[in-house]
């Protein structure tokens, strides 16, 4: 088994390293300083994604990317540790479009968009030009469990009718969010399987009777592109649904599956980030009489950390090599382990580097706070631990049989 990374990604790590030494990182202090104000930092931003593209930096994460459209076309294998480079300044991935929820979005349009849709909505999110987000969890049903999803998406002539509540719907605050993908039940009869009885539409946000009702916090962290809470009244022309009436399971397959993988890539740069500020606070830090670094639960903590991350790593790496090879169904149970796997390390290592820091671990004098509230969110986003644990021990139960 070869473990390296082959020459063409080593020379596109060094160039992403590069690029976050540069540019992005000197930005991040005025960044923070604006998004603590609520607002977005455009300002700081557009210039430097306008950077990423002239220097090929841009779309790394879509496979599909085809002839003509602006990016890099790379595998899931390569994409994987520049996601881990970008994870490390978690606003840093739309510098280079290769944002979440825009990935995932843009996955399904290319899938199925028709060409008008590609037109007014796929091309401007290949150039960077606009945003957009996805409407799917509802705070009034067990999102877990998607088939109780209430949002309904009705026809009414040649348009349809978007009606429900949705919430979690990351990036509607962002200034340049143009158009939401939205979930909801299309067979309002219930003479469908529930697995054939969901859609996917497109819905522009200055639809008439679309209302933002509010910016969910995440463990008290207010994101200034907003995690919000929606109302849907809304009427729509027919031509915006995605795919056709009934396919949203299967389209929601196919995009939470490179979605999962991108969180967990980012994750492995972010605990990377946390054991390096853990390793320099041990050893810089004096108590009793000498460093931190020469206890021996200092010592633990790092060596599990380092131990962990590489694990993670390697399933990550295993995940993406079966995408590629295989597909996304096949790699189906693999990206549940890691997204099991991924979640609950960053919390595990952020939560060791808190503590070696101290209380100064719980301010916004690191980004350590942040990134543990996010490890933890990362329980849920993309579905649950618990679904994910089913999923894993589905496929092992099968093995077993007779």
């Amino acid at each position: 088994m070869d473990f390296g990374y082959p020459p063409d990604t080593e020379l596109l790590r060094t160039r992403v390293a590069r690029f976050m030494a540069e540019h992005v990182a000197p930005a991040d202090p005025a960044w923070q300083a604006e998004a603590k104000l609520g607002r977005m930092p455009l300002a700081i931003m557009e210039p430097l994604k306008e950077r990423a593209r002239a220097e090929g930096l841009w779309n790394l994460f879509l496979p599909s990317l085809k002839q003509g459209q602006p990016g890099t076309r790379l595998t899931n294998l390569q994409y994987a540790p520049l996601a881990e480079i970008m994870g490390r300044i978690p606003w840093s991935p739309e510098i280079f479009n290769c944002n979440s929820p825009d990935s995932g979005n843009m996955e399904i349009l290319q899938l199925c968009a028709t060409p008008e849709q590609r037109d007014r909505w796929l091309d401007p999110l290949l150039a960077g030009r606009i945003r957009s987000c996805f409407s799917m969890t509802e705070p009034g049903t067990a999102s877990s469990d998607p088939t109780t999803l209430q949002t309904t998406i009705a026809r009414e002539g040649n348009q349809f009718r978007v009606r429900g509540r949705k919430w979690f719907t990351t990036g509607a605050l962002h200034p340049n969010c143009k158009v939401a993908i939205v979930m909801g039940r299309s067979d309002t009869e219930g003479t469908l399987p529930s697995h054939n009885a969901y859609s996917m539409i497109l819905v522009p946000l200055d639809t008439p009777g679309m209302r933002v009702l509010r910016n969910l916090p995440i463990m008290n962290h207010y994101s200034p592109e907003g995690h919000c809470e929606i109302d849907y009244d809304v009427l729509v022309p027919a031509e915006n649904m995605l795919g056709q009436e009934g396919e949203g399971f299967a389209i929601a397959q196919a995009r939470l599956g490179p979605g999962r993988i991108h969180h967990c890539m980012r994750t492995i740069g972010q605990c990377e980030l946390a054991l390096e500020l853990m390793v320099a606070r041990a050893k810089s830090r004096i108590a009793f009489g000498g460093p931190l670094s020469g206890f021996a639960n200092i010592q633990d903590w790092i060596a599990e950390s380092r131990i962990e991350i590489d694990q993670a790593r390697l399933l990550i790496l295993r995940a993406a090599w079966t995408m590629d090879r295989e597909g996304n169904k096949a790699a189906r149970v693999d990206v549940s382990a890691i997204k099991i796997v991924a979640a609950r390390l960053q919390t595990r290592v952020l939560d060791r580097a808190i503590q070696v820091f101290g209380a100064a671990g719980l301010t916004d004098d690191t980004p350590l706070a942040y990134l543990w509230t996010w490890g933890r969110a990362l329980r849920f986003i993309d579905g649950p631990d618990e679904v994910h644990l089913r999923t894993v021990a589905r496929a092992e139960l099968k093995k077993g049989a007779l």
